[in-house]
């Protein structure tokens, strides 16, 4: 019984990291096309990362992985 409440945990915890992945994936999308459109020369190069490894996390966490857990819109 103590290795499955063990495992659950981290399951948990691991549900919890895919959750804030996604929110943190949502976030540097939307600052980083902000800061690409409105941004200097050099902050556009550096948004350029910044929303290439915001899609990354998107692809592999999930858009809406983090509004559901947190629920954010309900």
């Amino acid at each position: 019984m103590v290795m499955f409440d063990y495992f659950e945990d981290v399951l948990e915890g691991v549900e919890f990291l895919i959750a804030v992945g996604s929110i943190v994936g949502l976030l540097g999308l939307f600052v980083g096309l902000i800061f690409l459109i409105w941004g200097s020369k050099r902050m556009r190069y550096q948004m350029t990362g910044v929303v290439i490894v915001s899609f990354i996390l998107l692809a592999v966490c999930g858009p809406d992985a983090g509004i559901k857990y947190f629920r954010i819109f309900r």
